[in-house]
């Protein structure tokens, strides 16, 4: 083989990695799916991390780490939740349930409060090419709620 040939393989073989690795990239901010640093809407302080997984076209995020000051209770418990979820550690709970892609947002799932124990209606929505996601929180209409911007970890 000569010099030549095998310098346009390599260079077809790097150009082609790279589409497939943009592609990849692409996939994965058009979904919900992956790791989200949730912000406090009242303090604008990172709160935890939460996995958003994928099953059957339902979407459900679990907490998967705590983003707390050293002063704080590192293990607290769900001492608001009511019924299996009452005095259950906060880290490893599912707080996403049932959300369903609908359009450009998504829809019909619920949301739990582990501060006030409180499961609220949700809807979710990508946002700055899929590196943030609107969660909303509301009662009866979205209207009556509370928005948070999560910003995309993975």
């Amino acid at each position: 083989m000569n010099k030549l040939f095998l310098v346009r393989l390599l260079m077809t073989a790097i150009a082609s990695s790279a589409l497939l690795a943009g592609g990849a990239f692409a996939q994965s901010t058009s979904s919900a799916v992956g790791l989200w640093k949730n912000i406090d809407d009242h303090t604008g302080k990172p709160k935890a991390l939460i996995r958003i997984t994928e099953a059957n076209g339902e979407l459900r995020g679990k907490i998967e780490k705590l983003l707390r000051d050293p002063s704080q209770d590192q293990n607290p418990k769900c001492v608001k939740c009511a019924g299996e979820l009452k005095d259950q550690p906060i880290l490893g709970m599912t707080i996403i349930n049932g959300m369903k892609k609908d359009g450009n947002e998504y829809n019909g799932g619920t949301i739990l409060d582990p501060d006030n124990g409180k499961i609220y209606k949700s809807k979710m929505a990508l946002a700055d090419d899929g590196k943030k996601l609107n969660v909303r929180g509301y009662i009866g209409v979205p209207l009556l709620g509370r928005t948070q911007t999560w910003i995309r970890e993975e």
